[in-house]
């Protein structure tokens, strides 16, 4: 076997000395967060900054928990979250079957309008989705909060594409057996798209969960607030801010996403590469 120069090998030291120094520089301030929420008030203040607290404290998360409305503010989240990426999803992945697997008048047309819905900034609907979410009385609701983003062309995009990969054997097969569409669509469609599901799945809840922009426009009260809207606010005054106590905060709020995509990260990684290459 031919050994590889030895310039190949330097190249490849450099490329990973500068991928771990990136890696680094994406994982401080997250490690700076939870650090701090582990130090005294006193001590998140000190100059220069210590890297360890001198001792660990827990009062800051028992202090979170008792702040009032906390559970709340979470529930909003979760309610926001995972019951509009589940809709969201669900929806997606019934169009996409349909671009995919159906054939239509018009069919390649109506899909490129879907799709230049993306170039369409959010700040140029942000009025009109305003002004329906209030003519239909959804203001400071959970439906005003979950419905206007239910419908999402990149979702479609990512399961349409997915699905023209999947041999029509499988739909042929099962309508021969007798099944329905909805059947066919729940019990073959959705296990043999799984990993472009999955990948959907964890970025529509990661974009809800860190969503900011559209629960400031459409929540008024505070028990609607969402945690990031909450976070905003919370360990805030006019003088200071309790830093140590807003960030044992922003890493209770951070868990989910973590545990999230901790869970689903061999599948959101294969879904990745699977659904990047483009297909007519």
């Amino acid at each position: 076997m031919l050994k590889a120069p030895w310039y190949i090998s330097f190249v490849r030291f450099i490329l990973m000395l500068v991928i771990f120094i990136f890696v680094i520089m994406a994982l401080y301030p997250m490690f700076w967060m939870v650090i701090t929420s582990f130090k005294t008030y006193s001590e998140s203040l000190t100059w220069p900054p210590s890297i360890f607290p001198k001792k660990f404290i827990l009062s800051n998360y028992a202090l979170v928990f008792s702040t009032p409305n906390f559970f709340r503010y979470f529930l909003n989240s979760c309610i926001y979250a995972i019951g509009g990426t589940f809709l969201s999803v669900l929806i997606s992945s019934m169009g996409g079957y349909g671009f995919a697997k159906y054939g239509f008048k018009g069919k390649h047309t109506l899909f490129i309008i879907v799709l230049a819905t993306m170039m369409i900034p959010g700040q140029v609907t942000l009025i009109p989705v305003f002004l329906i979410c209030k003519l239909f009385g959804w203001i400071d609701t959970y439906l005003g909060l979950i419905i206007p983003g239910l419908a999402g062309a990149f979702g479609l995009f990512m399961i349409r594409q997915f699905a023209m990969g999947v041999p029509n054997d499988f739909f042929e097969a099962a309508r021969i057996d007798g099944a329905g569409e909805f059947k066919i669509f729940s019990i073959v469609f959705i296990p043999l798209i799984m990993p472009a599901l999955t990948t959907l799945v964890v970025l529509d809840f990661m974009a809800r969960w860190n969503d900011l922009f559209w629960p400031l426009i459409i929540l008024n009260s505070n028990e609607m607030r969402t945690m990031q809207l909450a976070l905003t606010t919370l360990f805030r005054t006019l003088q200071d801010t309790r830093w140590s106590e807003l960030c044992a905060a922003l890493t209770i709020a951070a868990l989910p996403v973590l545990v999230l995509y901790s869970t689903f990260q061999k599948y959101f990684t294969k879904g990745i590469v699977l659904t990047s290459g483009i297909k007519g």
